[in-house]
């Protein structure tokens, strides 16, 4: 493993792991290939550009030729597959989409993987896939996918051709389902950098339903160290769980950002909640354990340090949030906030 090929590595959690594998391991060379869509910035890549052993390939996954020709081109004998339309909201509004990016670009993605023979073929799944985990179970590797959304369903889709590769044509493969992830370049849909984001401009915090959907919200650099672990000691054909097994439910994680901030519960506003919304995710992550990792943060000390980079890089955020992101706000949630507020 020299040669890294990074798909959507101009992303949030992508960006992240390029600088935490650049700075990890000396010797590898690492290329990021991306479409530099709405959630993909160059300014995430900053720290890497003038690295010798970084490279940069502007593409579509979904392009077949031009997976192909920056392989070849790059030597490439590893492929770690960020690429993906993450965001539920999006999906639902735009089905279509995720099923294009995260299903047809990994078939892409496997492809020319298998015709190169690499070593090793990753794909970043997520807990989502699991579907509403109800009290206590804890989601094991080998659980039935339930995927209640059009991103969750695409991506367990993608998880099952990743998996057919390995089975069908012995291409070596592992998985991991990640949970929710907070940290530095976070587009601000997502609700912890919403919610940062719109507490620093004292602008209302929209919560869907009563606030009370239970998620894991763990630091991305834990999760980068959990993928790194799976690539160098992952068992072929596996898929791991990579979370802190904390749970902790929306309208907490709301507080704590205000309470962080200085600012007033009352910025908290309860909204219609969101088209098959899952209530609660909960991971059982003893197989990665059992490999060695654990998470090096706490939920407060994960959050802190997430709403401090905010504070502290607004250059980066406040561009972002006009032109396409305000049409994408108004739409999102215009019309939920004049709906009347759940009980809670």
């Amino acid at each position: 493993m020299r040669n890294l090929l990074i798909t959507g590595g101009a992303g949030f959690i992508g960006s992240n792991f390029v600088h935490y594998m650049l700075e990890r391991y000396e010797h590898y060379r690492i290329v990021v290939f991306d479409k530099l869509t709405y959630a993909g910035r160059m300014e995430n890549l900053a720290q890497a550009l003038a690295n010798p052993r970084f490279a940069f390939v502007h593409g579509d996954i979904c392009d077949l030729d031009a997976v192909r020709e920056a392989v070849r081109a790059h030597a490439i004998d590893t492929i770690v597959n960020f690429a993906a339309e993450t965001h539920v909201d999006r999906s639902i509004m735009t089905p279509d989409a995720v099923v294009r990016t995260n299903v047809n670009g990994t078939w892409a993605l496997l492809e020319v993987a298998r015709e190169v023979g690499v070593e090793r073929f990753h794909q970043i799944s997520t807990d989502e896939v699991y579907g509403f985990i109800p009290e206590p179970q804890r989601s094991r590797e080998g659980d039935p996918l339930e995927p209640r959304s059009p991103y969750s369903a695409s991506k367990a889709g993608a998880e099952h051709l990743v998996y057919a590769y390995f089975i069908t044509y012995g291409l070596p493969v592992t998985i991991t389902r990640g949970a929710n992830n907070i940290g530095p370049f976070h587009y601000p849909e997502k609700a912890v950098p919403l919610f940062t984001t719109n507490a620093i401009d004292d602008l209302p915090l929209p919560i869907y339903g009563d606030g009370r959907q239970v998620r894991d919200y763990q630091y991305v650099l834990d999760h980068c160290e959990g993928i790194d672990i799976v690539l160098h000691r992952g068992a072929l054909g596996e898929c791991y769980n990579v979370g802190t097994e904390v749970e902790t439910p929306n309208i907490e994680m709301a507080r704590k950002i205000l309470d962080l901030l200085g600012k007033p519960h009352s910025l908290i506003q309860h909204v219609a909640d969101r088209a098959g919304h899952d209530r609660r995710y909960a991971l059982d992550c003893s197989k990665l354990r059992a490999l060695g990792w654990h998470s090096r943060h706490s939920f407060d000390e994960a959050l802190e340090r997430t709403v401090r980079w905010y504070v502290e890089h607004q250059e980066w955020w406040r561009p972002i949030k006009s032109g396409e992101y305000l049409e994408y706000y108004r739409r999102q949630y215009a019309e939920r906030a004049q709906a009347d507020p759940p009980a809670r």
